[in-house]
């Protein structure tokens, strides 16, 4: 999952986000309302956690934007204020959680997953689809309950398409997800990653999951053949596609 850090507070800033990617998350800071309200314009993160008080506008200023600008992105306030009126004023421009500082790291975790859990609809950690079960705290995932085996990034990539369900995603939104911009490998790792998640899946009994929706992305739809190639597709594409999709 990927989280906007917006604090001006350089050193806790650092603090905090050695703690959320040493929970898994992938974490991009700013300390700037401006630059962060710019990021979730063009970027798609699942969360954002926000200090209110910052050195060029009110954090308030920016979940008021944010929201104006219809961007849906959940937004954790986690701030020094501590009066009510400071929660309160928050909660009606947008924000969905709100936590005070000095905070503890494992309700602060606890709170994320559950604000982005709550976000895509889900209400329990354990996500089920299908025969599948994927437990977001233990980083788990079963089939009819026996263990799949899964390496980091696969993983990553099956959480995304769960919690993001019926949703088509790019290629684009899988290398920002798995490396944050950082050191990204070619696109086409990804069908790499997907071909042999796919095999995984098949072999564990849960095939059928992952669609190609072609041009575009891959999708997660509960038991779902494989979209329609168009007919402008050349033979060598759908040769490729069938030794992905097998």
């Amino acid at each position: 999952m990927r989280i906007l850090l917006v604090d001006s507070d350089l050193q806790a800033a650092a603090h905090l986000s050695q703690t959320l990617r040493t929970a898994a998350f992938t974490v991009d800071h700013t300390s700037s309302g401006e630059e962060a309200i710019e990021m979730l314009r063009h970027y798609d993160y699942d969360l954002m956690v926000l200090e209110l008080m910052l050195n060029d506008i009110e954090g308030y200023d920016v979940i008021r934007r944010v929201r104006a600008a219809r961007i849906t992105t959940p937004v954790l306030v986690l701030s020094a204020l501590l009066r009510p009126q400071a929660k309160i004023r928050a909660f009606s421009m947008g924000a969905d959680d709100y936590m005070t500082k000095p905070y503890d790291s494992g309700e602060l975790v606890a709170r994320l997953q559950a604000v982005m859990r709550r976000s895509r609809g889900f209400s329990e950690p354990c996500l089920r689809i299908g025969n599948l079960e994927l437990d977001l705290n233990g980083k788990n995932v079963t089939v009819e309950g026996n263990p799949l085996h899964l390496t980091g990034k696969e993983y990553a990539i099956l959480e995304l398409l769960v919690i993001r369900k019926g949703s088509v995603l790019t290629k684009d939104a899988f290398l920002n997800h798995l490396y944050g911009g950082i050191d990204e490998p070619e696109m086409k790792i990804i069908d790499v990653f997907i071909c042999k998640l796919r095999r995984k899946l098949q072999k564990a009994g849960a095939s059928n999951l992952i669609s190609t929706v072609w041009g575009r992305g891959y999708i997660l739809r509960e038991e779902t053949a494989a979209e329609p190639m168009p007919a402008s597709v050349s033979p060598m594409t759908r040769a490729v596609s069938e030794l992905t999709v097998a």
